[in-house]
């Protein structure tokens, strides 16, 4: 690596590089309050394309997951050689019996929900209705325009340049690339699923090993503020948010520490994605500044990029993706966690172990929020609505710091990374989860007592 003191960019160079980053910070990274919520530029596109499409979106719903279960079957079962001719649809229909089944289950839970047809518990307030009517519709539009301004953060340098910048904290603190901030930061102010998004994307561009995207995805995709002001609010404990998000980004970072150097994290390997090999490298040379690496870096990235038409091209065909592969399977796999959550006595069963646990914390009350530390498989809000009626605070407070630093969660997050190209199964983000509830919970419970109660 040799840095070239002759070479010199023009200003439509430079140009090229801060204008759309900038843009692209802007839209993901800079907090906005708009009526007392805090938000990002990208989360006001997408409550405003919810807002307008508020009583269309369960129809197109249930008519997306209808027709990508028939383009599975199609694909799969007749001589179609519409997918032979196009690599995108014959990757988006030409799929695993596994997948197709899903597909299959996510549709009929959606004509089950929208109609309110066959079996309650799967279309109950507290089952498939949550999937269907407040889940997915955020999720479609937060992807809609994640996947459209996204390369304003990949493909114009912004990433390149802060991972240069920042290397030296992120490598030797948790092993990681320096643009492994973007995907924190990204999570932080927007949502956790974008944040694995971007962690997906920057994987199967080469720009991540193996180990290095699990690790990323698993912890660092944290909850964005104004979700973590939503459960503080419905724990009753919003008048402590400063507080109360302190201590989930404590137990986050000596999550973020601790999980990458045990198994099975720490037996994934640094391996580039076949299909794109290593296309990173953010080491500095000997006598030149970071930050002036970091913008030859940016401009020389910025400009590989020859045509906009290719990059919203690329935009148009990860939405269709996302919305024909990813929404079935949150519709199945979401509506099956929360039926287990809500209708089987599972969850109670494994949290058995916790009380103890708890007890040993001298968390109040530890019976009733036991089932809380485990509960947050299935879904991220789960913990706060069994926590919302523990009387003690300080319990109530410890189940929302949980319920955020957990991160794994199968109705979103979950789903999201196993269907992705991250080498990385159920059992692993079980285990993770269990992890990160073990390192998080002691940390949560010290602090509680230490300084707030």
């Amino acid at each position: 690596m040799k840095f070239d003191q002759d070479k010199k960019f023009t200003g439509a160079q430079y140009a090229k590089f801060w204008l759309p980053s900038l843009i692209g910070v802007l839209l993901f990274l800079v907090p906005i309050s708009i009526n007392g919520k805090v938000t990002i530029g990208l989360g006001i596109l997408a409550d405003g394309l919810q807002a307008l499409l508020a009583d269309s979106i369960p129809l197109i719903v249930t008519i997306i997951l209808i027709l990508s279960v028939i383009g599975s079957l199609a694909v799969k079962f007749t001589s179609l050689s519409i997918a032979e001719k196009s690599p995108f649809l014959d990757s988006l229909f030409n799929i695993p019996p596994l997948w197709i089944v899903l597909r299959l289950i996510g549709a009929v839970f959606a004509v089950f929900t929208f109609f309110e047809i066959g079996p309650e518990f799967i279309w109950s307030e507290f089952t498939g209705a949550v999937v269907f009517y407040d889940l997915i519709p955020v999720l479609m539009v937060w992807f809609f325009f994640a996947c459209l301004f996204m390369p304003l953060l990949l493909q114009f340098g912004l990433m390149d340049f802060i991972g240069t910048i920042v290397r030296k904290i992120m490598f030797p603190l948790f092993r990681l690339p320096g643009r492994s901030s973007i995907d924190a930061l990204a999570s932080w102010m927007g949502s956790g699923t974008v944040g694995v998004l971007l962690t997906t994307q920057q994987y199967e561009s080469g720009y991540y090993t193996k180990r290095e995207a699990a690790v990323v995805a698993t912890n660092f995709s944290i909850a964005s503020i104004a979700f973590s002001l939503v459960i503080a609010r419905f724990l009753s404990i919003d008048h402590m948010f400063v507080q109360f998000y302190f201590t989930v980004i404590v137990a986050g970072v000596v999550a973020a520490i601790v999980c990458p150097r045990i198994p099975p994290l720490s037996l994934k390997k640094n391996q580039y994605y076949e299909r794109a090999g290593k296309q990173i490298n953010e080491e500095v040379p000997e006598g030149v500044s970071s930050f002036k690496w970091g913008v030859e870096k940016a401009v020389e990235k910025a400009a590989q990029v020859k045509s906009f038409r290719g990059i919203v091209k690329s935009g148009v065909l990860n939405v269709i993706d996302i919305w024909f592969a990813l929404i079935p399977l949150v519709m199945a796999l979401g509506t099956l966690a929360l039926v287990i959550a809500e209708m089987t006595p599972i969850f109670d069963y494994l949290a058995y172990p916790f009380i103890p646990f708890l007890q040993l914390l001298q968390i109040p009350e530890a019976q009733a929020a036991a089932p809380a530390m485990i509960v947050g498989f299935a879904d991220m809000f789960l913990p706060a609505v069994i926590g919302s009626g523990i009387e003690s605070e300080l319990t109530r407070f410890v189940i929302g710091v949980m319920s955020l630093s957990q991160l794994i969660y199968m109705s979103e997050i979950g789903i999201l990374l196993i269907k992705s190209k991250i080498p990385i199964s159920f059992l692993e983000l079980f285990i993770i989860f269990l992890q990160r509830t073990i390192v998080t919970l002691p940390v949560a419970a010290l602090i509680a007592h230490l300084f707030f109660f």
